[in-house]
């Protein structure tokens, strides 16, 4: 058990185990995004780092079939950032909360010596879908492509530059899909810390193994802040899922069937 695995196991308790936690009909998320430890300045603008900071969270949301209503901002920023810099910065929030028609009500500022940004976004689900609910006969799919991220991260690191549009910088969000989808899925949560991680996380939580369909290289199932989704669902309702993703012009990948056979997540821990 890593570290942060560790810290929250010292929570216990029913809402805790899930991308939110859903009380009633409402779901709370919150999410951190933070100077030098998930983005540098020199690889993003002030706009670009507020839409990211956004959409990482509301992906909690997203994952669990909430309707995205409330948003509360933390932001520490360093002395040296202008007025311009700060409306670049407010302009990126907005821009995704004129996108998913919630409001931002409220929050924090503080200074400090980097730029640090916390999120907690209230949604609201009629129908919550949580990572708990897959059968021993359930199919795994996953949402888009993967690999992409880790690969233009690496890319960053070495100085080189990513098209604007890299999913790095760029993230889209499957809502269009889930909401189409949510009634034949048994489980899901969003793939943040990579397809392998992601689905050991789902497997524990549902007491049950993997067998793979599909042979998926370790390039892509260990690349972290892809926000696409994992999904289980009944063999039965493979068809209906494939055209409901054609519908939202999702890519769909059937990779992994569920079974007693153990499972052993070889990626490195994303976080401490």
């Amino acid at each position: 058990m890593n570290l942060e695995n560790y810290f929250i196991s010292l929570f216990n308790n029913n809402h805790i185990g899930d991308d939110a936690a859903v009380i009633e009909k409402y779901v709370y998320s919150k999410d951190a995004f933070f100077e030098d430890v998930h983005f540098k300045k020199k690889w993003m603008n002030y706009f670009q780092i507020a839409k990211k900071a956004m959409l990482v969270n509301i992906s909690d949301a997203i994952a669990m079939n909430a309707q995205p209503m409330y948003a509360l901002l933390s932001v520490a920023m360093p002395k040296s950032m202008t007025k311009k810099d700060m409306q670049a910065l407010a302009a990126g929030f907005k821009f995704v909360e004129k996108c998913y028609n919630m409001e931002i009500i409220g929050g924090d500022t503080i200074s400090n010596t980097k730029l640090d940004i916390t999120i907690t976004v209230i949604s609201k689900t009629e129908r919550p879908l949580l990572r708990k609910g897959m059968r021993g006969s359930s199919l795994l799919a996953y949402t888009g492509e993967l690999g992409r991220s880790a690969k233009d991260l690496k890319r960053l690191f070495r100085g080189g530059k990513i098209h604007q549009k890299s999913k790095f910088v760029d993230i889209e969000l499957r809502e269009a899909f889930v909401k189409r989808a949510a009634r034949a899925l048994q489980a899901g949560m969003d793939i943040s810390d990579g397809l392998f991680s992601d689905l050991d996380k789902m497997l524990k939580a549902n007491g049950l193994g993997v067998e793979f369909i599909t042979k998926i290289p370790k390039s892509m199932g260990c690349s972290g802040e892809e926000y696409e989704m994992l999904i289980a669902f009944d063999k039965r309702n493979l068809k209906g899922l494939q055209r409901r993703a054609k519908q939202s012009r999702t890519k769909l990948t059937v990779f992994a069937k569920a079974s007693r056979k153990r499972y052993t997540n070889r990626c490195k821990a994303h976080h401490f």
